[in-house]
């Protein structure tokens, strides 16, 4: 009897230890088709990989997001569901459960749905901006700003937060945060496809701020960061009168920077300022102010000036591409 049941949990260790081994090579086939855009292929391996594993977390979040993206949204609530009232439910299966709410136009379950998750998962970067999406779509623009912010300060290396707060700000007319925000998020995710448009509203925003200097360094409801960060700006607006250009702008920032760490850098440290000094010091700055503010005024211009750089230009696609920027908490100063 005792030789019997060693055979028998032989047989299931086995099994099991198989079972697991064909789940993982099924659910990592899958993720190829669904890194192809194939997601009823994906679908179709992963609801195999299910049948076998049904607790596997990762393979039901997968299956979820995969008729999620064939628009079979009823299918995918009523796979990811379940996964909401387990223990080991991460972030991840809120946004999903969020996305396909979002997908069926059942907004008020959505903002529910939200509303319980930041308060499990209140340091997830994601939850915030996506509840934040929610709410600028339902056209509460004050509720949305405040879930970046929220976001941003839970999580200060999530890019998205600042890609949305940088907008909302720009269309507000706060372009000192515009500028902030906007240069963060290239930073934080320089091969984006927002980039361009993050580009764009950097150079308005500078154009914007140096018209209406004055009456910006007046604002009551200026935070102290801002009013120091103004002040510092507009020590350089004689530069700016020769218009806004990329070169001007680089001479503006470099003095900006010199300026900054001579008076204020101790008070308000800030990974942004450290990297542009860091990029003046290494002969960089220039490069960097062209990727940014170059391809935005003039693409044509830019192409040529990199051709005319092309040590520059080099050094600094391959510092750039070598690196991976992160904000330390405690450094939103909104």
């Amino acid at each position: 009897m005792k030789k019997f049941i060693s055979v028998v949990l032989v047989v299931m260790i086995t099994t099991a230890g198989f079972t697991q081994e064909n789940v993982g090579q099924l659910h990592e086939n899958a993720r190829k088709f669904m890194s192809q855009g194939d997601y009823s292929n994906a679908a179709l391996i992963l609801n195999k990989a299910h049948t076998l594993s049904p607790n596997d977390l990762e393979v039901t979040k997968d299956l979820a997001l995969s008729y999620l993206f064939q628009s079979n949204n009823n299918k995918a609530l009523e796979t990811i569901t379940p996964t909401l009232e387990r223990e080991d439910a991460d972030d991840q299966c809120y946004q999903i459960a969020g996305s396909v709410y979002q997908a069926l136009g059942r907004a008020d379950e959505c903002e529910k749905l939200y509303k319980k998750a930041v308060k499990k998962f209140p340091s997830s970067g994601g939850l915030y901006n996506d509840y934040g999406e929610l709410l600028w779509n339902r056209q509460d623009y004050s509720g949305a700003t405040t879930q970046w912010e929220n976001g941003i300060n839970a999580d200060p290396s999530y890019s998205k937060n600042y890609y949305n707060a940088c907008r909302n700000y720009y269309l507000s007319g706060d372009n000192v945060w515009a500028i902030l925000c906007g240069e963060i998020f290239l930073n934080m995710d320089p091969a984006s496809s927002k980039t361009p448009e993050i580009k764009n509203i950097l150079l308005e925003s500078y154009k914007l701020v140096f018209t209406n200097i004055s009456s910006l360094l007046n604002k009551k409801d200026n935070s102290k960061f801002t009013a120091v960060f103004l002040e510092a700006l507009n020590k350089q607006s004689d530069l700016a009168a020769n218009g806004i250009t990329p070169e001007t702008l680089t001479m503006i920032r470099t003095r900006f920077i010199l300026d900054w760490y001579q008076n204020d850098a101790t008070k308000y440290p800030f990974r942004l300022f450290d990297l542009q000094k860091q990029l003046l010091q290494t002969g960089m700055f220039d490069a960097y102010n062209q990727w940014i503010f170059g391809t935005a005024q003039n693409l044509s211009a830019y192409q040529n000036w990199t051709i005319a750089h092309t040590a520059e230009y080099n050094e600094f696609n391959y510092f750039q591409r070598g690196r991976i920027f992160k904000i330390p908490k405690g450094q939103y100063y909104k």
